[in-house]
């Protein structure tokens, strides 16, 4: 239980997600219950007892304190009415004169009732689970071990595209340089070495896993061991209210990959960086971290499907999970926690997703970069929802591929006084324009007159002519 000041931080920063002001001068209020089941559900926290809504310390009347909580504590052991019957801890504090109860709900590995309905938490409040399906992902997200391991005794390689083992071993021999232990095994092995093939001790059942068919599974397998997989990749530049582009992914993770990042290279621009000595694609970058999270991080045991949507200048995506953390997500309270570590790992050896932890650094470090904002970080918001925002440099913007002004020629006009020898990729990094919109400043300008270029087309220099300044 917390000391004295703490308790009077959490009064300081108010209700939330994992506290609760109770007002109980005389009698243990009834809505109490509802906040234990929903903590207990949710993530676990305090509730105060004898603090109103806004902070206020109204204390508790000195001859009702051990009366309530005898009430507290028959009522926490009766299963008519929290379900199942559950131990808290409680403190009688006094703060400022006034006399207060200070509850601490842990979380429950187990999801519980208050007389027969469940009750989940969020910043506002506690509110009732009345659908099904929510109930349903109340019991995932309490569930034990990893939903990627679930075996299926009938699966046979014959459920498998066999041509995706050949592609994986080029893929970690190039990486390795042939010393991969992938490089020689058969698809079996492969299977066995990456997780995928499991007995589980308790019942003896072995066979390949969730995970197997995920990575390598035909479309009809996928439909047969998990029939709620799909994800939507959407472009909503012009029809937000429905799309402008759209491709259903319901292949197997390797092939997703491919689609979802051929996807969003159709629909956004590049901007090269140079990286030292050398040239990256910073869309590349960036996106390819964001597809691998999408995929590797989802809960599939939900029925609700993962979105791609490219908006107008942003990309978002969102996948159900199993959050660890609640709200947005920095790399100072960045705790990294494997989801799906099979299908993390596995990624890992083809070298499409990074470290724990240090993708998501990586993002944070190159998305400033590819917009040239300091401010440009990505959104990264963890719920049950998970969803991440990343902004793009828009066609038409100054930062993307534009139009000829002459506010654009006029800066190319300075930099080449400035510098005759400059490359169109030096114009590009200096002016954040793309390739194809400083070319056709270029071609405008030397139409125009104002501007000749001398010598070879790789050693030659720009000469400024005919200006009016």
């Amino acid at each position: 239980m917390p000391e004295i000041e703490q308790i009077k931080t959490l009064i300081e920063k108010g209700e939330g997600l994992m506290i609760e002001f109770k007002k109980s001068r005389k009698e243990l209020p009834q809505n109490v219950y509802e906040s234990i089941c929903a903590f207990m559900n949710r993530k676990g926290g305090h509730i105060l007892l004898g603090v109103a809504n806004n902070g206020t310390i109204e204390g508790i009347e000195e001859d009702t304190i051990q009366k309530q909580l005898r009430r507290l504590a028959d009522d926490m052991n009766n299963p008519q009415i929290i379900m199942p019957t559950a131990r808290l801890e409680t403190e009688i504090v006094e703060i400022e004169g006034k006399t207060i109860i200070c509850i601490y709900v842990p979380e429950s590995p187990e999801p519980h009732t208050y007389k027969g309905i469940y009750y989940d938490r969020n910043e506002e409040g506690d509110y009732k689970l009345t659908t099904r399906r929510v109930i349903t992902d109340l019991y995932i997200r309490k569930q034990d071990g990893y939903t990627e391991d679930k075996i299926y005794p009938y699966m046979s390689m014959e459920d498998f595209e066999v041509e995706l083992f050949d592609l994986v071993r080029q893929i970690v021999t190039l990486r390795s340089k042939g010393k991969h232990p992938w490089s020689n095994m058969s698809n079996e092995e492969i299977l066995r070495s990456a997780g995928m093939y499991l007995k589980d001790e308790r019942t003896g059942k072995e066979g390949y896993t969730l995970a197997a068919a995920l990575i390598f599974g035909k479309e009809s397998t996928i439909g047969s061991v998990y029939p709620h997989y799909r994800i939507d990749a959407l472009c909503r530049k012009v029809d937000v209210e429905r799309y402008d582009d759209r491709e259903i992914v319901d292949c197997n993770l390797i092939r997703a990959y491919d689609r979802l990042t051929a996807f969003v290279q159709k629909h956004t621009p590049d901007r090269f960086y140079l990286e030292g000595t050398v040239r990256i694609s910073l869309r590349d970058i960036i996106f390819r971290e964001m597809i691998a999270n999408l995929l590797i991080h989802r809960e599939y045991s939900s029925p609700y499907r993962s979105t791609l949507t490219i908006y107008k200048d942003t990309v978002v995506t969102e996948n159900w999970n199993i959050p660890y953390t609640m709200g947005r997500i920095t790399p100072e309270n960045l705790k990294p926690h494997s989801k799906n570590p099979v299908i993390s790992d596995f990624f890992r050896e083809l070298g499409w997703v990074e470290e724990l932890g240090s993708g998501v650094r990586k993002m944070f470090h190159y998305c400033p970069l590819y917009v040239k904002d300091k401010k440009a970080l990505p959104i990264m918001e963890e719920d049950d929802m998970f969803k991440l925002t990343i902004r793009y440099m828009p066609k038409g913007s100054e930062k993307g591929e534009v139009s000829i002004s002459s506010f654009n020629a006029d800066k190319v006009l300075a930099l080449i006084r400035v510098n005759p020898k400059i490359t169109a990729y030096g114009l590009m990094e200096e002016l954040s324009l793309s390739e194809r919109g400083v070319r056709k400043i270029l071609a405008s300008l030397t139409e125009d007159g104002k501007l000749l270029h001398q010598g070879s087309r790789k050693g030659g220099e720009w000469l400024v002519v005919n200006t009016e300044d």
